[in-house]
C-alpha cells in the first residue's frame, strides 16, 4: 500500500513516545514509528508509569520544547491494556497537560475503540502492528498539529481554533469504521444507543443521545425532541404540523418533529444562527 502525506506542511518532525508493557511489542512499535520519515525521535517506555517518569524528567531534549511552548512530546502512542496504570488512566493525565500531545491508542481488542475516543484519542491502531496503518494514524497526528498551529483564513485573532473533525468508531461485521463528525445529518435514540444517520446510510453506536448532545452542542448540533439530535446548519425549514412543529432536513425533505421542551430553544438557535450568516 502507497502512503500519501496529507497536504500540510511536514518540515517539523514528530517527536512520539511509545507505550507497551510487551517487549516485543514495544520494539514492533517503535520500530514502525521510527521508520516513518515524519518522526525525529521515539521515547519508549515499558509501562505508563515509566512514560510519567520520562515526561517529568529534566531531559533536555523534552526540556528545550517545553520552553517552546510545544507540548512535551507531539504524540503518545500508548498500548490500552498495562499492568498498574492502564492506558485509558495514563490519558487522564496527558489530557490535564498543557498543551497536551495527541493520543493514539494501540490495542489487540476492536471493541475498546469506542472506550478510547471517549477519552479523546485521535486514532486507535489495532495490533499486531502495521506499517500502512500506522503512517496513516501519524498523518492524522501531523494534519491536528498543522491545523492548532495554522489559523484557517478569516479567523480572528485570539479565537480557538478548530481541530479536525471528530470520529466516531462503528462496527460493521468485524470491521470498525470511522465515521466523521461532520458527515453526521441527525442522531436518534434507541435506548442506551444512538443511531447517526449520514449521506451513506445510518450507524447503530453504543454511546447514549444525550451524551452525544453534550459532546456536541460546540458543534452546532441542537436537540429538538428527547429521541433527536439535529445538525442545525441542515435544518431548511421550521413548521407546524398536525401533531406540533416539525423540522427539514436539507434537500431529502426528511421531516422530524420537535417537541414542545425544544421548540422555544431551538427557534432561538435558528434566528441566532440566521444572523450569524
Amino acid at each position: 500500500m502507497r502512503f500519501t502525506v496529507s497536504a500540510h506542511d511536514d518540515t517539523r518532525k514528530l517527536v512520539v513516545l511509545a507505550v507497551d508493557d510487551e517487549p516485543r511489542g514495544l520494539d514492533e512499535l517503535v520500530h514502525c514509528l521510527r521508520n516513518s520519515p515524519h518522526v525525529a525521535k521515539v521515547f519508549p517506555a515499558i509501562d505508563a508509569s515509566e512514560a510519567l517518569r520520562l515526561l517529568s524528567t529534566d531531559d533536555p531534549r523534552l526540556r528545550e520544547r517545553k520552553d517552546r511552548g510545544l507540548p512535551i512530546v507531539d504524540a503518545v502512542f500508548a498500548d490500552i491494556d498495562m499492568p498498574g496504570l492502564s492506558g485509558m488512566e495514563m490519558s487522564r493525565v496527558f489530557a490535564a497537560l498543557r498543551p497536551s500531545p495527541c493520543l493514539v491508542f494501540v490495542t489487540g481488542h476492536a471493541e475498546e475503540a469506542v472506550n478510547a475516543f471517549d477519552l479523546g484519542a485521535l486514532d486507535y491502531v489495532l495490533k499486531p502492528y502495521q506499517q500502512d496503518r500506522l503512517d496513516r494514524a501519524i498523518s492524522r497526528v501531523m494534519d491536528k498539529l498543522a491545523a492548532a498551529a495554522a489559523p484557517p483564513p478569516g479567523a480572528v485573532a485570539g479565537e480557538p481554533v478548530k481541530t479536525n473533525d471528530e470520529v466516531i468508531p462503528v462496527e460493521l461485521a468485524g470491521t470498525t469504521k470511522l465515521i466523521p463528525r461532520s458527515s453526521v445529518r441527525w442522531v436518534e435514540a434507541q435506548g442506551d444507543y444512538a443511531r447517526l444517520f449520514t449521506t451513506e446510510g445510518s450507524h447503530l453506536v453504543r454511546i447514549p443521545l444525550a451524551q452525544l448532545e453534550e459532546r456536541w452542542e460546540k458543534a452546532g448540533f441542537v436537540r429538538i425532541h428527547r429521541s433527536f439530535l439535529v445538525a442545525l446548519p441542515l435544518i431548511t425549514e421550521l413548521r407546524m404540523g398536525q401533531g406540533g412543529y416539525q423540522v427539514v432536513i436539507g434537500n431529502e425533505e426528511k421531516v422530524l418533529p420537535v417537541s414542545r421542551r425544544h421548540t422555544r430553544a431551538l427557534k432561538d438557535r435558528l434566528v441566532g444562527s440566521g444572523r450569524n450568516g
